[in-house]
């Protein structure tokens, strides 16, 4: 008499992964209500606690006070340092050239310009360039003089340069050399000429001495771009 084999039964996948996602649900649900809870718990202590709050948003209001007045003061002691800049032609002699560039930088933003220093070599004959107050455009070639006057003096090849580069590169609307020395016999023909404005020594001391912006003590500057006091 043969024996039956007994029958296997096929898992059910189906139950198991069911009984995952439901365990999934269960978590997430758990999750949920522990996370809630918290916030519930959190509120109800912030409540019983209001007093930390107001101290928290004082504080704040404290610290953002002082942030904002920090903030004006600065701005505030930049201007007075820019508007009482005055400079000797001693104390500009003493710098290198670098520095020197800075100073011609600051002394035009002392007058109410807009003044940037181009940093680099490849600075197409324009160490400061400048928007006035009335709108005009100044590219600025600086040349520093360790001897001041009796240093060389700056000659037409350096006007050239300006000259090749203020209106064409910088859409400069007035050329300018400065310098803390003098310049040669054929460049102040030479730079009237081609209306290129010369600053020497004594016209740089005077400006930076703080007794006129510069554009008063030029002659036959351009006409201003746009409406303003100075005009």
């Amino acid at each position: 008499m043969s024996r039956r084999r007994p029958v296997r039964r096929p898992v059910r996948r189906r139950s198991v992964r069911r009984s995952k996602k439901q365990d999934e649900k269960i978590a997430l649900l758990v999750g949920a209500v522990v996370a809630a809870g918290l916030v519930i718990a959190a509120v109800q202590w912030l409540f019983a606690h209001w007093w930390l709050l107001v101290l928290a948003a004082v504080v704040a209001s404290i610290a953002g006070g002082f942030w904002f007045q920090q903030a004006r003061q600065r701005a505030e002691w930049k201007r007075v340092r820019t508007q009482v800049l005055r400079l000797s032609i001693a104390r500009i002699d003493a710098l290198d050239h670098r520095a020197f560039e800075f100073s011609i930088r600051d002394l035009m933003r002392r007058d109410g310009c807009e003044a940037e220093r181009i940093r680099g070599a490849g600075d197409d004959a324009c160490d400061v360039r400048v928007t006035d107050p009335a709108g005009r455009v100044w590219a600025i070639q600086c040349k520093h003089r360790r001897d001041g006057d009796r240093g060389p003096a700056v000659g037409v090849g350096v006007l050239q340069q300006v000259n090749g580069t203020a209106r064409q590169v910088h859409g400069a609307d007035i050329g300018v050399v400065l310098t803390n020395g003098r310049f040669s016999s054929k460049a102040i023909p030479w730079g009237r000429e081609h209306r290129i404005h010369l600053v020497d020594r004594r016209v740089l001391g005077e400006w930076a001495a703080g007794s006129r912006p510069l554009w008063d003590l030029l002659n036959r500057m351009p006409p201003p771009r746009r409406p303003t006091a100075l005009s």
